[in-house]
Parts: C-alpha cells; structure tokens; sequence
C-alpha cells in the first residue's frame, strides 16, 4: 500500500488532489475511489471528501496507471546532436512529457519517432530537464541510460549553466538581484507553486537587468537551483510577473506564449569532456513585442 499524509490544510477534493499528485485522470480517481482502491484514515469516502490536515489517504499498490506513450512525426528543431545527446530549441506551447490527459503531440511523442524507439510507458524518455508548457528555448536531451544519469547529476552538481531571458510586468530598479526564497505546491491550488515554508525547497535566482522599457523590464535569470515553475515563481513573488504568464499573471499581452526564454546553455560534454556552448535568439512572436514596446516608449 501506498500512504499519503496531509501535512497542512489544503481545503480541497480528495479527487483532485490524488488527480494532480498521481498525474492520472480526475475520472479514473472517482472510479478507483467507488472500487474502495483509494481509502481515507481506513474509510470508505465520496469524491468529494475535503481533505483536511492530518488525514491519510491508502492507495492500493497494485493499481495499473501504466500509459502507453507512441512515436509522432512531430518536427524538432535540432541545435546540436552527436551519438550521445541532443540540444533541441523547444517551442513555445509545446508540453515536453505525457500527463494525465494529454498523451500526444509532446516533446516525448516526437523524441520516440525520431530517435526509432517505439512505443513506451516511460513518459521521459532521455528527458534531463523540463521547460514549461509556454516556456520556449534550448534544453538537453540525453540518448542513452548512461548519459541521462551523468547529465542529471550534472544538473544537481550546477554544473550545466543554464540563462534565461524573461520580459517582466514594471521597472525593477536594482541592476542586479538575487532572488532566494523555498518553494512549494501551492495548497489551495495544486496546481500552482509558491513561496513557502510548508513542504517546500530552497529554490535561488540570480536576475540582471538587460533594459528597462515604459512598463517592462527585460532580464537576463541564472538558476542555481531547478524547482517546478522556479523563475515564475520568485519574479511573480517580488511583484515583477512574466509577461502573458497564464498562472502567475492576471494580464495577457498577446496570444503567444510567457515571454520566458532559455537562451543558453553550456556544460561539459560527460563523455567527450569537449565544453559546449548553445544560444538560441528570442522566438520571432517575443522579438516583435519587444520592438513594439520599444517604439511605444
């Protein structure tokens, strides 16, 4: 059995959190939950049970939540390659893996077709690291076991240096800053993260300013560390949000994606030891905005 202990008050259905936290379909958990297959404190409990602090949710181990993933003919534009690895400059809008209720058309569906893999119920193949959804720029994907291993722990060592460029709401005035404050799910919305000290982990942003426009302010982000949603966590913390960020910004600029970018990212080949060094310009939709806030000013 499989034992989950709330540890605050998150106010919310015990459907849609077991949906969130097990990344398996709302409608799969409501079924699970009449089959007696998920318990609450030993009980037997409607979908709509609010969970509470303190009570412990027992998922039966033997549920089958196994997905099969299958290659797309999806185009990747690929930065850099050799027999070990691969720099692909992701576009904005696209989901990188497979998750409750969207298992085609990612970056995991497109990787399978093009490196002949065939079908998987792995939902990261060779995946290192993650951009978000609306989040367009370069990111590594490994080729093999091995390299996966090395470069994950490559990342964790922060030994793969990764920029970002992000147009922020304001001015911010310092020239240079470092965001550092612990990171967490959101317990009011599990789908969000904020900043916390309940279940949380240190989370550390550099930001330099790049130009300040009317309203903006364009920033170049170093992460030290790699939380889910970390840039557009601490930026909407300091009041600074991303623009056209659809969970952490109430404004929409445009119809493209965040203005969140990975530009660069250079590292230490694990297995050629050569240093490689990748950028990739803003996408054409973020570069227009940028020239049209700037004749606006």
């Amino acid at each position: 059995m499989e034992e989950i202990k709330i540890e605050d008050d998150i106010l919310e259905r015990v459907d849609s959190y077991l949906a969130v936290t097990l990344e398996i379909s709302r409608s799969k958990i409501q079924k699970l939950i009449k089959q007696q297959k998920i318990m609450v404190n030993d009980k037997s409990v409607s979908a709509s049970y609010q969970i509470k602090k303190g009570d412990i949710i027992t998922i039966n181990d033997q549920l089958d939540f196994t997905i099969t993933i299958k290659p797309e003919n999806i185009p990747l534009d690929i930065i850099y390659e050799d027999e070990y690895l691969m720099v692909i400059n992701k576009k904005s809008g696209m989901v990188v893996h497979p998750a409750a209720g969207n298992y085609s058309h990612t970056l995991v569906n497109a990787l399978l077709y093009y490196l002949n893999l065939g079908e998987t119920t792995n939902t990261r193949p060779g995946i290192v690291h993650r951009l978000d959804k609306d989040t367009s720029g370069l990111m590594l994907v490994a080729k093999t076991e091995e390299v996966l291993e090395k470069l994950s722990n490559m990342i964790k060592e922060k030994k793969v240096e990764r920029h970002y460029l992000a147009l922020v709401e304001g001015t911010i005035i310092p020239e240079t800053a470092t965001i550092d404050a612990p990171i967490g799910r959101d317990k009011n919305n599990r789908e969000k993260m904020c900043i916390t000290d309940i279940n949380s982990k240190n989370a550390i942003t550099h930001i330099k300013v790049l130009k300040r426009y009317d309203k903006n302010t364009l920033l170049e982000c170093i992460l030290d560390t790699g939380r889910t949603h970390q840039i557009r966590v601490h930026l909407s913390y300091i009041k600074h949000p991303v623009v056209n960020d659809p969970i952490y910004n109430t404004k929409k600029a445009t119809d493209f994606g965040q203005m969140l970018h990975s530009k660069s990212i250079s590292f230490i080949h694990p297995i050629t030891k050569e240093h490689l060094q990748f950028e990739k310009e803003l996408p054409k939709e973020f570069q227009e905005y940028l020239e049209r806030i700037e004749g606006s000013n």
